[in-house]
Order: structure tokens, then C-alpha cells, then sequence
């Protein structure tokens, strides 16, 4: 599980780096042809591991119902991210992915409700949910 926790914390710092220097306006602007942008992806990332993670081992999730149902699987932009609120997501970006290291050794997941995927990959173990996460 080491390499996989070390893909997921790298491949985070990679896309923070990729979108470094672009600007807010740049981060909330949907293109042509996409459901949704940039900001809303980065905060759907951070959803989506703590539902496939934390949510399906029966455990609660860091992040509010608000932002779940905001960036949850199936939603879309529905309102303008302010600067403030996407540094906040971009710090839960980062954090969230050393939490659930720090809980996967603290070995908290102890049960896993079976998941299938909008891909049709059904997940039954938390080490599948971190690799299907990455």
C-alpha cells in the first residue's frame, strides 16, 4: 500500500503544480464541450476520496454534506468558487490524502460496503477503493 499512497500524494502535488498561476476566473470557466471546470474537479477529487473511502468503510467523512452534494459524483458547477474557497479545497487536497494514510495504518477500516463503479468495477476491500481512487 506504500507505493499506492505515495501515487496518490505525488500525483496531488502534480496537478496543484499544473494549475499554479491560473487565475480564479481561469479555475471556474467550463470549456465548450465540458460539464464542468477545473476548480470543480479539484473539489470533486477530494469528495469523491472520502465517499470511496471513509463513507463506504461506514466511517465519516471530513468534508460537509454541502460540499458532497456541491461536488459529488453527478453534480455539477453551480456557482462561482471564490479564491478563498479553493485554497481551502486545495489545502483538503493535500491533507486528506495524508489522513488517509495516517488512518490506513492506524488500520481504522475495519469494514467495507461492496461498491460498483460508474465504470463497472466493483470495489469490495479499502486497498481496492485507494486504488481505484488513484
Amino acid at each position: 500500500m506504500k507505493a499506492a499512497f505515495e501515487v496518490l500524494k505525488k500525483s496531488r502535488v502534480l496537478i496543484l503544480k499544473v494549475i499554479d498561476g491560473l487565475t480564479i476566473e481561469q479555475l471556474n470557466k467550463t470549456p465548450e464541450g465540458f460539464n464542468n471546470n477545473i476548480a470543480w474537479n479539484v473539489a470533486h477529487l477530494v469528495v469523491t476520496q472520502q465517499l470511496l473511502c471513509y463513507k463506504l468503510s461506514k466511517l465519516n467523512c471530513s468534508v460537509s454534506d454541502e460540499m458532497i452534494s456541491n461536488f459529488g459524483k453527478g453534480s455539477a458547477p453551480n456557482y462561482i468558487i471564490s479564491e478563498e474557497e479553493f485554497n481551502a479545497f486545495k489545502k483538503l487536497f493535500i491533507e486528506l490524502a495524508n489522513v488517509l494514510e495516517e488512518d490506513y495504518t492506524k488500520g481504522i477500516f475495519n469494514e467495507f460496503l461492496e461498491y460498483t463503479t460508474s465504470v463497472d468495477i466493483t470495489l469490495n476491500t479499502i486497498e481496492e477503493a485507494i486504488s481505484f481512487n488513484n
